[in-house]
């Protein structure tokens, strides 16, 4: 090795311990030579903090974005578009950055990352630079973390409701949309900030420590991406690690429970569990009717809290099995953090779920209609379908390498026809063959390329011919439910755009 190339080794050592020892807004970030990668919305929010502490960034990304260009201008930070990863890598490499933050959507083994981690640069994600970045004000604000397959939004939502409601300043942020590092530069600060976590934030979280972690329940999802159910469930698992004060889990799921036996946590967390079923002691769930929680109670082995029914939880319409369950988690998380009974029980009676999450539109010739464009993977599907008795299931887009085939089986009593949309309906059709040969279905064909669906304004054509089919197998007490079970990328701009095309169909109707 020749000196100059010893002492470019020895730099670059000197480089990553100093922001490896980064743990404060109010360490010196200046000089600091960070690319940033991918201009979404936590790519922006990433960018814009670090020029806000003086580091030199330079956004790296695959798609133009007029509007945050303008804005990545305006703030002082660097960028550069290319399509080809071979571009964006020489770009990056030209940078030479001591840092390089990842968009969630990045894949452990994409090029641009694998470069960073083969030349031993620190590589993070948007949650473990918040986690460092989190006591910008003196009000430093306790983490709520929350992942699941599915329920994850709602939970988030309905937590953060129930703290404000127990007269905390909270916020949900994280996957839910709002950027975790916006919160955190909220000149106020919060008391408790409920981080939504998918698992490809999960993947690169970091050393962080929240007060109160769950993972609502676990399935096969994103499997393409993380390269297997191993992998998904370690990253879901890294949920619980260093918690602090309560680890709540679903006890009718196995795996949830394993994650918490398995998870190396502050000293004298707690295991909280949630469930249909009457609680344990350390639990919350359902007792003739009544939402009780005796996982908080002075004396919970012979006493409980009573929070709300079931029959109120219906007249919100949040009475499905899986929404009680979001309602049990999110009361533990908000108990764990002192808010009071009576006050859950305020919250809960006056939160509204976001639209396209099991969202009951209406009835037409005596057939209802829901709404459930956010059940993008299996598990979402089963939950709304376990809900109704009779249905006309529209299903389809974007798998995900995840198989049907049980979701089919275990539904095909229920199913009176099936409308199948996307990208993938071979394996739809192949599942329906196989679990449900009798079942009327009609498929929704497009000889266009998906993105070129997208593009040409055709979505809503898609939804409007699925409706009417829909319609057409549908009998007076059926339910036709949108619940496609898959990502709506190959057809639509996102979940909700899907799910106001389906809206405006079923509006035609009438």
């Amino acid at each position: 090795m020749t000196e100059t190339a010893g002492d470019d080794v020895n730099q670059t050592q000197w480089t990553t311990e100093r922001v490896l020892a980064l743990s404060s807004w109010h360490d010196d970030w200046r000089g600091l030579r960070v690319a940033v990668l991918g201009l979404g919305v936590t790519g922006f929010s990433v960018a814009d903090t670090l020029v806000e502490l003086g580091a030199r960034v330079r956004v790296v990304y695959g798609a133009p974005d007029p509007d945050r260009e303008r804005l990545l201008d305006v703030i002082g930070a660097e960028r550069f578009c290319a399509e080809s990863n071979p571009e964006q890598l020489g770009d990056l490499a030209a940078f030479g950055p001591d840092l390089v933050v990842v968009s969630p959507g990045y894949r452990p083994d994409h090029p641009l990352t694998a470069w960073a981690a083969q030349r031993g640069l620190p590589v993070w994600g948007d949650i473990e630079l918040g986690w460092r970045l989190r006591d910008k004000t003196p009000r430093v604000a306790d983490w709520i973390c929350i992942t699941g397959t599915n329920g994850k939004t709602t939970t988030t939502q309905l937590t953060a409701h129930m703290l404000v409601a127990g007269g905390l300043r909270a916020t949900p942020a994280g996957n839910i949309g709002t950027p975790i590092l916006d919160a955190l530069r909220d000149p106020q600060g919060y008391d408790a900030i409920v981080v939504e976590l998918s698992s490809f934030q999960l993947e690169r979280l970091g050393e962080i420590s929240p007060y109160a972690s769950a993972c609502l329940n676990f399935a096969d999802d994103h499997l393409d991406w993380h390269g297997g159910p191993e992998a998904y469930w370690g990253a879901k698992a890294k949920v619980y690690e260093h918690t602090q004060v309560a680890c709540v889990y679903n006890r009718a799921d196995a795996e949830t429970e394993r994650m918490v036996e398995e998870a190396d946590v502050v000293e004298g967390a707690r295991a909280v569990s949630f469930g249909l079923d009457s609680p344990p002691p350390s639990g919350f769930g359902v007792v003739e009717g009544i939402l009780i929680d005796r996982g908080f109670h002075a004396e919970r082995r012979a006493e409980a809290y009573e929070l709300v029914t079931v029959a109120e939880l219906a007249e919100r319409g949040i009475a499905a099995p899986h929404m009680v369950q979001n309602v049990l988690a999110a009361s533990a998380l908000a108990r764990s953090r002192g808010v009071e009974p009576a006050e859950i029980a305020h919250a809960i009676l006056n939160f509204t779920p976001d639209a396209h999450r099991a969202q009951l539109l209406g009835e037409h010739d005596g057939v209802q209609w829901i709404d459930d464009s956010k059940a993008t993977n299996a598990h979402a599907a089963d939950a709304s379908l376990r809900a109704l008795r009779r249905v006309v299931w529209i299903v389809g887009g974007l798998l995900k390498g995840v198989d049907i085939g049980q979701l089919v089986s275990e539904h095909a009593h229920r199913l009176r026809g099936v409308v199948v949309i996307g990208a993938e309906r071979d394996d739809v059709l192949t599942a329906l063959e196989r679990h449900a040969p009798d079942v009327p279905r009609i498929e929704i064909s497009d000889d266009a390329e998906a993105r070129e669906t997208v593009e040409a304004g055709r979505a809503g054509e898609v939804m409007t011919r699925a409706v009417q089919a829909a319609a057409s197998l549908a009998t007076e007490g059926d339910t036709v439910l949108l619940a496609p079970a898959a990502a709506s990328m190959d057809q639509f701009k996102d979940y909700p755009d899907r799910g106001r095309q389906f809206q405006a169909a079923v509006r035609e109707l009438e």
